[in-house]
């Protein structure tokens, strides 16, 4: 498995989890919006390797649009369903690494 899908499951789930109602937003606001932060570098570092592999680059060019305005209170939560949604489809339709 390549390490861009890897990333893209890491990410994908964590967009899942923040898409939770409320306890996204609540486990957000507890680290004071630090995990936006967190997840914009997992973001970054995901592009990186997806744009070293070849492979689709949209679901992290969202997921950091995401970390970049998830904390407008409702945007926030129908952008990171959006970002797991997208992130999780390219992790299951990837292709898998090439042994030549």
């Amino acid at each position: 498995m390549r390490e861009s899908t890897i990333m893209r499951w890491v990410t994908g789930l964590g967009e899942a989890f923040l898409a939770i109602p409320f306890l996204g937003g609540l486990y957000i606001l507890g680290s004071g919006y630090s995990l936006l932060g967190v997840m914009f570098l997992l973001h970054a570092i995901t592009l990186i390797l997806a744009v070293r592999d070849f492979s689709a680059k949209s679901g992290s060019i969202v997921g950091l649009v995401t970390s970049a305005i998830a904390w407008i209170p409702f945007l926030g939560w129908f952008m990171h369903a959006v970002s797991a949604v997208l992130l999780i489809f390219q992790a299951i339709t990837s292709r898998p690494k090439s042994d030549y």
